[in-house]
């Protein structure tokens, strides 16, 4: 099945991308959820569009890329948040949490799509290693500081 993707998905490609997958993937997953959709020759413009939105939003060279890794990785992010007496959080740190905290910090504006949590929330007090695809070739790990309130 061919589809142009509308969302990054990991491993498969960026938004604009034309890609060929298995059907059941396609019509059970990607469709559905609305991060592809499907090719006809009226998409092309749209992939475009997409082409064109995304290089606004990217990281032109790997120069630039590797100056954000760099400010990323002196950067002191710490996040509070409510938690129980064993360090547990009442709910959960998510990946637009930490772009807030790392604009709050003074960092660089990031792409919450772009970054890795350990896990798909963090759920516990202490440091946690957050990793950010600045681009293609480079990607920048910081540590997040996660304090109860």
């Amino acid at each position: 099945m061919k589809l142009i993707l509308t969302q990054q998905v990991t491993g498969l490609g960026e938004p604009g991308d034309i890609v060929e997958v298995k059907d059941g993937y396609g019509r059970n997953f990607l469709v559905p959820r609305g991060l592809a959709i499907r090719w006809t020759r009226g998409g092309e413009t749209q992939v475009t569009a997409l082409r064109r939105g995304r290089a606004t939003r990217e990281i032109a060279d790997v120069s630039e890329a590797k100056q954000i890794a760099g400010q990323l990785a002196t950067l002191q992010v710490t996040l509070t948040s409510r938690a129980g007496d064993g360090g547990r959080l009442f709910g959960s740190v998510t990946t637009a949490d930490v772009v807030e905290a790392v604009a709050a910090a003074g960092g660089p504006k990031l792409d919450r799509r772009r970054l890795e949590l350990p896990s798909a929330h963090i759920k516990t007090v202490g440091t946690h290693a957050v990793s950010v695809r600045l681009h293609p070739e480079v990607t920048a790990s910081m540590n997040i500081e996660v304090v109860p309130a």
